[in-house]
């Protein structure tokens, strides 16, 4: 009997080269989303040696493509999007608008088609969540004001793409039937056509918030009053793809959008974090593939044959994108390293934009050259994007020593940077200074005020500053690695520095300024993981706490039994 294994030395090789680059990747201190594109690239039609199913590879791709977006939908928080919607969704929406317009241009400079330079632009303009998120874990920052800055810039990129990939589709095709009747389409049938879309878009979202919303959470815990541990997260995948494919058998969505509010619908449940740990080595393996997969449809060979076009795409990603949002973030008055963090963690694209052109040659609005462009421009960003972020504390003093509005914008003289008048040099007399109120600082703070103790605040979210000051608790907005914001929130007579923020950079400097006016001061420190612990533990830098909501009930225990000394 004959087998056709064609589906099994796909997986087999997709997945064992996979992790050979990825492996070669991460030695090398770049994404390991690079190897995985480099593995498909590998073993795709364009390279010599074996050539992989290219029909089943995007087969997989596509799950692999709902379950990127259910993951996204999964952790998307509206919450955490509104604490920083004052510059994230205007700046998002600027950078988007700038960045299409340069890939607009550059299309058009080429000779391409108006819908083409569109579809290629906004696939420059979002970056990758993924290679994001990494990037701020890494380094720290992902729980501080500049990562939930930068986060939430993403989330309306992403919200913004979704948009895109549910309208390309008809706008695509009335154009190709204005075409084929031998004219142009008209504004009122283009309309028309957005506005059944928009409906069945309309109605499909107003099922999942009313009906979805309140069955599938229910359906979750049914499942796992069980106790079976498998029927569960086959109750999580079966959810995110089943939607995803009813929602574009019944009301003519894609893919992307059904998968995406799945994650939004399953995360009102309570054991939506159990359905994203549960889920989550499926969801990764399926996201291999997606990449794999991706890296199978790009030619290496336009590397040497249209060098200058791979470098001016790579210009518009690193450069024009960072400088775009550099500008952007600076204009709304945030400080300079605010303004450097976000445009770094802008300076790549990643999977939206292969989705993006993925369906952009599909419908033929899109030619191959430019799905090839994207992808080297990918591969090239995401592989220097550690670099990027490492010239940031630089380039940061490079432009305070040389620029006097960066050092006045460090500085800003908003009655956010100095504390009120009316709190009296008495009331802050042996305070603990608080640095950072996110869900760990606002745990510690409000556990202490519990307890009758005078807090003092620092922290970067002004939209924070302003709701601490409206309860009447002192607070000052700013960086507080910057020594005068520690000044201003009076460290010389502080009792104690608690540093709530897992920056160990950022907390080296503030236990530096702290103890240089106030010896005697004692200081708590969060980490990140262990070799961070033993760090500050050799340097003396007192108490060290790691974790997050457990770690919040830690450090205030601590705190209380120090104070009551």
């Amino acid at each position: 009997m004959e087998h056709n294994i064609a589906l099994v030395t796909t997986l087999a090789a997709a997945f064992g080269l996979a992790l050979a680059f990825g492996f070669i990747a991460a030695r090398l201190k770049v994404p390991a989303l690079v190897g995985y594109l480099v593995a498909g690239i590998v073993i795709g039609p364009f390279t010599p040696g074996f050539v992989a199913d290219v029909g089943l590879s995007q087969q997989l791709a596509e799950i692999g493509v709902m379950l990127l977006m259910f993951g996204v939908g999964l952790h998307f928080s509206l919450q955490d999007l509104l604490s920083v919607r004052r510059i994230a969704l205007p700046g998002a929406v600027v950078q988007i608008a700038v960045a299409t317009a340069m890939g607009a241009g550059l299309a058009w400079f080429w000779g391409w088609s108006l819908m083409a330079g569109l579809v290629f632009g906004l696939a420059l303009s979002v970056a990758s969540t993924v290679v994001l998120l990494r990037a701020l874990e890494s380094r720290g920052v992902l729980e501080t004001v500049n990562g939930r800055i930068a986060v939430g810039w993403l989330v309306v990129e992403d919200l913004a793409m979704v948009l895109v990939l549910v309208l390309l589709p008809p706008v695509a095709a009335a154009i190709a039937e204005g075409a084929g009747a031998g004219g142009r389409v008209t504004g009122g049938e283009l309309l028309a056509t957005l506005g059944l879309t928009l409906g069945k878009v309309s109605l499909f979202i107003a099922l999942m918030l009313v009906v979805g919303k309140r069955l599938f959470p229910w359906l979750l815990w049914q499942v796992a009053k069980t106790g079976s541990r498998e029927l569960f997260t086959l109750c999580v995948i079966a959810a995110a793809i089943g939607i995803a494919y009813g929602s574009a058998m019944l009301f003519g969505v894609s893919f992307a959008l059904g998968a995406f509010f799945a994650g939004m619908v399953l995360r009102e449940s309570e054991l939506s974090h159990r359905a994203a740990d549960e889920s989550l080595p499926l969801r990764d393996a399926f996201s291999v593939l997606f990449f794999v997969s991706v890296g199978m449809l790009f030619d290496p060979s336009m590397l040497l044959e249209q060098p200058l076009r791979v470098l001016a795409v790579v210009a518009i990603v690193i450069v024009g994108k960072t400088v775009a949002a550099f500008l952007i973030v600076i204009a709304f008055r945030y400080p300079l390293n605010t303004a450097l963090t976000v445009s770094a963690s802008l300076a790549q694209i990643g999977e939206f934009s292969f989705i993006l052109v993925g369906l952009g040659v599909v419908l033929g609005v899109l030619p191959p050259e430019g799905q090839s462009l994207v992808l080297a421009a990918a591969l090239i960003s995401i592989a220097l994007n550690p670099l990027v972020f490492s010239l940031v504390e630089p380039a940061q003093r490079w432009i305070r020593a040389r620029s006097k509005l960066a050092r006045a914008m460090e500085q800003p003289d908003d009655p956010l940077g100095q504390l009120p008048a009316s709190v009296s040099h008495e009331s802050l007399a042996g305070h603990v200074l608080l640095v950072g109120y996110g869900r760990v600082g606002r745990r510690i703070g409000e556990g202490l005020m519990a307890q009758g103790l005078k807090v003092t605040v620092a922290e970067e979210s002004r939209d924070v500053v302003e709701k601490l000051r409206a309860r009447g608790i002192p607070a000052v907005s700013g960086d507080a690695a910057v020594p005068a914001v520690l000044i201003q929130a009076h460290v010389a007579i502080a009792r104690m520095l608690v540093i709530a923020i897992p920056d160990p950079v950022r907390a080296r400097k503030m236990i530096e300024t702290a103890r240089m006016l106030n010896p005697s001061i004692e200081t708590v420190v969060r980490v990140h993981d262990d070799e961070e612990a033993e760090l500050f533990r050799r340097e003396g830098a007192g108490a060290v706490f790691m974790g997050e909501h457990e770690l919040a009930a830690g450090m205030t225990r601590h705190i209380l039994e120090k104070l009551k000394r």
